[in-house]
């Protein structure tokens, strides 16, 4: 039986995985989805390495956008033998969301944050659609906006130890479209971990406007391996 455990991002929660679920569990996968506070990394690492134990074998990790950081520091568990980013965050060292996103690209979208408030930042709801999910429809989107989990300090500056990429193989699928983590940005992250990359044509929500691209990327990675680039 092949384990794959999908760690959310900032601002949503684990239900946004359902479509990728169910097409990897119609595939003979067991799979469990984490939920992150979003109050710190330590906490959410501890979250996801408790579910770790719980599984019998080989697990997969895929992190979406900051569930990316979550993986790369509980990837070193004996039992993950592979790591999926999705439109994420993949930090060396040293790194944590706080420091990848303060000198952004020149003419890059970058995130609509609103001001911290007691230690929690949340996005503007009126941008949401058009920077995190513009692909997705309108209700859709404003249900997400609406329904945000607030991302705590601790969470956004959090910084990886030792990253998981340097010893597990991984894979990373680029949405071409993204404007929260802009593309170039998760191209070099990719490259900088040695992933196996995928690009694809979809917005930040990418796992939710296109979970078949997303399911198709998991295979391949809890599969043997294949060549290191390719393009949908």
């Amino acid at each position: 039986m092949r384990n794959v455990i999908l760690v959310h991002g900032g601002f949503v929660d684990g239900s946004g995985w359902q479509g990728v679920h169910e097409r990897l569990v119609d595939s003979g996968h067991q799979v469990t989805v984490a939920q992150n506070s979003a109050r710190s990394l330590a906490d959410d690492v501890a979250a996801v390495r408790r579910l770790i134990a719980l599984q019998d074998g080989p697990v997969t990790l895929v992190g979406h956008s900051y569930g990316g950081v979550v993986i790369t520091e509980a990837g070193l568990d004996p039992k993950v033998s592979a790591l999926v980013y999705v439109a994420a965050f993949a930090p060396d060292e040293g790194e944590s969301v706080d420091s990848l996103i303060a000198d952004p690209p020149p003419g890059a979208s970058v995130p609509p944050l609103l001001p911290m408030r007691d230690g929690y930042v949340l996005l503007d709801r009126d941008l949401f659609h058009a920077s995190f999910a513009a692909d997705l429809p309108v209700a859709q989107a404003r249900f997400m906006a609406d329904s945000q989990v607030p991302w705590g300090v601790e969470a956004l500056t959090g910084t990886v130890g030792e990253p998981a990429w340097r010893t597990r193989h991984s894979w990373y699928l680029v949405a071409a479209d993204d404007r929260m983590i802009p593309p170039l940005a998760q191209r070099a992250m990719a490259e900088r971990a040695g992933a196996t990359v995928v690009e694809a044509p979809g917005s930040h929500a990418i796992y939710l406007s296109r979970p078949e691209v997303v399911a198709q990327v998991i295979e391949r990675a809890t599969a043997p391996r294949t060549p290191r680039a390719e393009s949908h």
